[in-house]
C-alpha cells in the first residue's frame, strides 16, 4: 500500500514518486550495484545483492516502464553477480554508460589507448607512493581501480595516493574519480550522470528516479536535477553509510544501506501491485 512506502523529504521528492505512481509506465527507475543493491565488501568479486533485492527487481520489472542498473563495473560482470540474467526486460549500462546488457545481448566499444598506459603505468606509480601492504587494483578492462580497503590504513592511504593517481591519469588522458576508498582512472565524459540521461533521451519517460550509495553517484543526482529543471518529477536516493555523507546531504529521500533500498523497491511494487480504490 502506498502508505508502506517512506516519504521523500522534499517536494520536489514527493513529486517525483506520486509521478511514479500515478504513470508507472512512464516511469525509468535507474540503481547504482554497490552499496545500493549490494552491500560494500573488502573482494568487489564477493559482492552480491541483499536477499531481497532481486525479488523487489523482479516484481518491478513488469510494472514500470524502464528499470535499469548503472554502474562502474563491467556489464556483464554486474549480471553475474545479481543474478539478472533472466531479467530481460532490465538494462545494464556498465563502465558508467560505455558498456550496456540488454536481454542477453552485450555491446561494448574497445577501450581507449590511455587506460593500457596506466595499466602499465600503475604497479611503479604505487611503489613510489608507498602505498600500503592491502592496496590492490581491480581491472575492469576499460578502467582501473586502486582499492585501499584491505589496507592498514585505507583512509591515509587513499589520501596518499590521490596526487600521484591524478597526475597519472592526467597524463594518459584519463580522469581520477575518487569513491568508498577507491580512486578509479577511467576515460573522461564517462560518469552515471550522463549514462542516466542518455537512457533518459532513449526511452523518454516522464519521470525519472536515481538510487545511489557514493560520489561517483552525485553526476546522477546531478543528472536528476537537470531533469527536473525542465519541468519533468524525478527523485533522488541515497543508501546512506557512515563512509560517504554527501549523498545524504542531496537527497530527496534517505534509505538505510541496501536493505532500506530492497524495502523501499518491494514497497513501491507493492503500491503498484495493488489496484487504486
Amino acid at each position: 500500500m502506498r502508505t508502506e512506502l517512506p516519504e521523500p523529504r522534499t517536494a520536489e521528492g514527493r513529486e517525483g514518486l506520486d509521478a511514479v505512481l500515478r504513470e508507472p509506465g512512464r516511469a525509468l527507475i535507474a540503481l547504482d550495484f554497490d552499496g545500493t543493491l549490494a552491500p560494500i565488501v573488502a573482494d568487489p568479486e564477493r559482492a552480491r545483492p541483499h536477499p531481497a533485492a532481486a525479488g523487489a527487481l523482479r516484481r518491478l520489472s513488469g510494472l514500470v516502464g524502464t528499470l535499469a542498473v548503472i554502474t562502474g563495473r563491467p556489464a556483464a560482470q554486474a549480471v553475474q553477480l545479481g543474478g539478472f540474467a533472466d531479467l530481460t526486460d532490465l538494462v545494464i549500462l556498465g563502465q558508467y554508460g560505455l558498456q550496456r546488457w540488454q536481454a542477453g545481448v552485450l555491446t561494448s566499444p574497445a577501450p581507449p589507448p590511455g587506460v593500457a598506459a596506466v595499466r602499465e603505468a600503475l604497479p611503479g606509480v604505487l611503489a613510489q607512493s608507498h602505498a600500503s601492504q592491502g592496496t590492490w587494483v581491480e581491472d575492469k578492462g576499460h578502467a582501473l581501480a586502486v582499492h585501499t580497503r584491505r589496507s592498514a590504513d585505507p583512509a591515509g592511504t587513499l589520501e596518499r595516493l590521490r596526487g600521484p593517481l591524478d597526475q597519472l591519469a592526467a597524463s594518459a588522458g584519463l580522469t581520477a574519480e575518487p569513491g568508498r576508498l577507491v580512486i578509479e582512472l577511467r576515460p573522461h565524459g564517462t560518469d552515471k550522470g550522463s549514462a542516466l540521461l542518455s537512457l533518459a533521451a532513449e526511452r523518454e519517460p516522464w519521470a525519472v528516479v536515481f538510487a545511489g550509495d557514493d560520489l561517483g553517484d552525485l553526476p546522477a543526482f546531478g543528472a536528476v536535477r537537470t531533469w527536473r529543471a525542465t519541468g519533468r518529477p524525478g527523485l533522488t536516493v541515497c543508501s546512506a553509510s557512515a563512509e560517504v555523507t554527501e549523498l545524504a546531504v542531496q537527497a530527496d529521500l534517505v534509505v538505510d544501506g541496501p536493505e532500506g533500498i530492497s524495502s523501499l523497491l518491494a514497497a513501491l511494487a507493492g503500491a503498484l501491485e495493488t489496484p487504486s480504490a
